[in-house]
């Protein structure tokens, strides 16, 4: 299947780097999600891993660089960047990046792919329902799926859920 024909080399090398922290964050005991901000430069802004091994289930990668950037970046700055994910953004992480108004999204698999992964391994259902970020955000732009990482982020959430 070939990849979106919005995705650029630039948008696949930031999505590897997702992918590279979302293995950071397995390894560290976390669930395997990891996010990139780049400005529409082309200058890496922030980078977050998932940290929900904390016990604070809010410490998703998406969640964190919003937060960062509506602290740290210029609105019109933060409507012309990019955020790049490992996982198509849960409800709370879609909400937060449209309420400081990040520009556009690029994940590597979504979150339909996700919960038909769950299911599939016996893991528990998520808290809440796992929704495509145009459900929460409409005006959001939003690249995704991208086929040829689907293999090695499926592995990466079998492992977590199957504790290897």
């Amino acid at each position: 299947m070939p990849a979106p024909p919005s995705l650029t080399d630039a948008d696949r090398v930031h999505l590897r780097r997702c992918v590279e922290l979302a293995a950071d964050a397995l390894a560290h005991g976390d669930e395997p999600f990891g996010s990139v901000l780049v400005s529409a430069s082309g200058e890496v802004l922030a980078e977050a891993r998932n940290r929900v091994g904390s016990g604070d289930a809010t410490r998703h990668p998406e969640f964190a660089l919003a937060r960062w950037a509506a602290d740290e970046v210029d609105s019109n700055d933060r409507a012309a960047a990019t955020v790049y994910t490992s996982g198509e953004h849960c409800p709370m992480c879609s909400a937060a990046h449209a309420w400081v108004g990040l520009g556009r999204i690029v994940y590597a698999t979504s979150a339909a792919q996700l919960a038909e992964w769950l299911e599939a391994f016996g893991a528990p259902a998520p808290p809440l329902r796992l929704l495509p970020i145009g459900d929460v955000a409409p005006d959001v732009e939003v690249v995704g799926p991208v086929p040829e990482f689907e293999d090695e982020v499926r592995e990466l959430h079998r492992r977590s859920y199957e504790g290897g």
